[in-house]
């Protein structure tokens, strides 16, 4: 079997008085797919933000590829997060000012790639994800849909080993919702990536290898027959 890309071990996440992680541990393979599912306030996003090296854990550690990324200086985790790792979050937080070919191309271009191809990748990208027709367009000129797409296109361009969804459809409705979900996990699986997504809809979850229950700060593993 597989060594597992991403491991978190005993974390503990506390802010202030308020708990969020008490000993949660998981594990990620390359390729996989894994759902972090709970209901609100368990705890499952801050688990995501420890293991994509977004926050630090009070306690515990996380270890990506075999380098302890809990401890490692801000220097280091957000080349990762740049170079190593894709992220798609509820309101996908394009640029508004960019283009929605200059959102997808902008990680290429800040790893210092030039633009001209920074921007074959990204129409690349947008075309596999089924939305080059809003290439030139703003991103509020674009449906919520397309939107979201356009994101996951942004998470993929640069070829991540694994790629962290918070919510991913939680802004859309079903039909679009199922078509990003079909769209994200079917090019992470032809590209290898590991998916962390988080949710709290099964159907979202359908879409996982396996999943990890969090609640209040705890984890569950749960294994699909």
């Amino acid at each position: 079997m597989t060594a597992p890309l991403l491991v978190a071990t005993d974390l503990v996440k506390s802010f202030g008085p308020t708990t969020a992680l008490d000993g949660a541990s998981m594990s990620v393979r390359p390729g996989e797919v894994v759902a972090v599912m709970g209901p609100s306030g368990s705890g499952k996003s801050t688990l995501l933000h420890c293991l994509a090296g977004i926050i630090q854990p009070d306690a515990g550690s996380v270890t990506y590829a075999g380098r302890e990324l809990s401890t490692m200086a801000d220097g280091p985790r957000s080349a990762l997060r740049r170079t190593d790792f894709g992220f798609v979050f509820q309101f996908g937080q394009l640029v508004p000012e960019l283009t929605c070919l200059e959102n997808v191309a902008l990680p290429l271009r800040l790893d210092g790639l030039r633009r001209r191809a920074a921007e074959a990748r990204a129409r690349e990208w947008l075309d596999r994800l089924e939305v080059a027709d809003v290439a030139d367009k703003r991103p509020g000129e674009a449906s919520g849909g397309q939107g979201q797409r356009v994101a996951v296109a942004r998470a993929l361009v640069t070829s991540p080993k694994a790629v962290f969804a918070d919510e991913p459809t939680g802004a859309l409705d079903s039909l679009n919702g199922e078509h990003v979900m079909r769209l994200l996990t079917g090019a992470a699986k032809d590209t290898g990536a590991a998916v962390v997504l988080v949710t709290h809809e099964a159907r979202v979850a359908a879409y996982s290898d396996r999943e990890v229950i969090v609640r209040d700060g705890h984890t569950r593993q749960v294994e699909f027959a």
